[in-house]
């Protein structure tokens, strides 16, 4: 099976203090290093995490996404997440690690939340 690859595009956000992270390809034991140092590279306030265009994670996928969410979290840092398709929504839910995240439908709906509470 061949490995399919993650690619990171960054966006500003609406503030300052927002950072987007659009991912395109899955989360895996292969790709997990590069998305963690995206993750790493960035220090808004608050970061969403599009998850539009990726088809699954696996285990360790799922661990760089709680690192990354424990990271934030130490720090007062806010991390979102959306888009996520059903596939990785359920692993989510089996995992019982959905309630960490907070999320959103598309990207766009996070970016309007966000600016009218200020923070996620």
């Amino acid at each position: 099976m061949g490995t399919q690859e993650l690619t990171v595009e960054r966006y500003e956000g609406v503030a300052d203090d927002q950072r987007i992270l659009l991912l395109r390809g899955p989360i895996t034991m292969e790709t997990a290093p590069q998305f963690e140092r995206a993750v790493r590279h960035e220090n808004a306030e608050t970061m969403i995490l599009d998850l539009t265009d990726v088809p699954y994670i696996d285990s360790v996928g799922l661990g760089s996404l709680v690192a990354a969410y424990v990271s934030h979290q130490k720090t007062g840092r806010y991390l979102v997440l959306t888009g996520m398709k059903p596939r990785v929504r359920k692993i989510m839910e089996i995992t019982k690690v959905n309630d960490f995240f907070v999320t959103f439908g598309t990207t766009w709906e996070a970016v309007e939340a966000l600016a009218n509470t200020g923070s996620a």
